[in-house]
């Protein structure tokens, strides 16, 4: 005898499934996180004010502190996609919500950003030695031979993090927002944040080259572009995570 099919039906849980999507659908991620800014300015600069005061503060501690704010990265990371979940379900969006990812699996997400402090103090270490090697055999070599030594050293670390640093970006880059709203361990939710990276190759390596021209004006300024770039990157990221992640 067939069991009795009970309505309504539960929906399939979430696993972390992504899907491929259009490479100009990077565009849209950003239209979206302008869309999103102007939906409530005020909050979008109070909290990325209030971020960068921290972060700031907590880098000031030499070595430490540095350590501390990458751990925090991931934590800060949830509650910026929070305002957005907010702001886009039409509820109201307040700064405090910059401290959600505090509140709720806040030790999963600390996991997220150990591995991602493990990454960049990583790839600063080998960038370091491939620096200092190529100088220290340009001081032996001389003059001329060995400043072409010791600039192939720098353009070689360069190469080296560029190359490395892609895994740590495309493992930790959703696992915020999944951890957070899907109670992922870190490590399922930084392997499908990698899988959905590697799916997306194309729109994701569009969308990180206009991050790093807009990131490069938006210094200028005393930094002050940061508090409008801030808001429409993590709009982006949200929109982007909504995009690309079957179920959410």
């Amino acid at each position: 005898m067939n069991e009795t099919t009970e309505f309504p039906l539960e929906p399939a849980p979430f696993n972390g499934e992504s899907r491929e999507v259009d490479p100009g659908a990077c565009f849209d991620w950003l239209q979206q996180g302008w869309t999103m800014f102007l939906v409530n300015p005020g909050v979008w600069i109070g909290s990325t004010m209030l971020l960068l005061i921290m972060l700031m503060a907590i880098s000031i501690v030499p070595f430490f502190g540095q350590i501390a704010a990458h751990l925090l990265v991931p934590l800060f990371g949830a509650g910026m996609v929070q305002i957005c979940r907010h702001m886009g379900d039409e509820r109201q969006a307040e700064i405090a919500d910059l401290f959600a990812g505090f509140r709720h699996n806040a030790g999963q997400l600390v996991m997220v950003g150990v591995f991602f402090a493990a990454g960049v103090f990583g790839l600063a270490f080998i960038a370091f030695l491939l620096v200092s090697g190529g100088v220290f055999g340009g001081v032996v070599t001389g003059k001329i031979a060995g400043f072409g030594i010791a600039l192939g050293g720098v353009m070689l670390a360069g190469l080296v993090v560029a190359i490395l640093s892609v895994p740590v970006i495309m493992a930790t880059w959703f696992a915020p927002a999944l951890v957070f709203f899907h109670d992922m361990k870190p490590a399922a939710a930084m392997r499908a944040s990698f899988d959905a990276g590697a799916k997306n190759w194309l729109a994701m390596l569009i969308f990180g080259v206009f991050l790093v021209v807009a990131l490069f004006f938006a210094m200028l300024p005393l930094g002050l572009g940061l508090l409008l770039l801030l808001p429409i990157f993590s709009g982006a990221v949200y929109a982007s995570y909504r995009d690309i992640f079957v179920g959410t």
